[in-house]
């Protein structure tokens, strides 16, 4: 299924910078950077369980927010890109 992952990290103090820095560390782990702080990824319940806990682990709730949206299986019919960016789908075979 794929899960869609936005966070807001507050970065006023060198704390959030590193928790920023951690955030991004679990999503690259998972998915694919498609924004900023948006990453998608291709994963099963149980690897959404896992990050969604690494997740929730290292934010400061008082400051930070975090969004999970859980698109499903037929995600290709759901997504629409427009503009400079390319869509890639993590599952394609990256040909150089």
């Amino acid at each position: 299924m794929m899960v869609v992952v936005t966070y807001d990290i507050s970065t006023i103090d060198r704390a959030g910078q590193r928790r920023l820095r951690k955030i991004s560390k679990i999503c690259q782990n998972y998915g694919q950077r498609v924004q900023h702080s948006v990453f998608e990824c291709i994963i099963d319940s149980t690897e959404f369980a896992t990050m969604k806990h690494q997740l929730l682990q290292a934010i400061n709730e008082e400051k930070d927010s975090i969004r999970f949206y859980q698109i499903g299986n037929q995600y290709r019919k759901k997504v629409e890109q427009v503009g400079v960016k390319e869509t890639i789908f993590v599952e394609d075979p990256f040909i150089f």
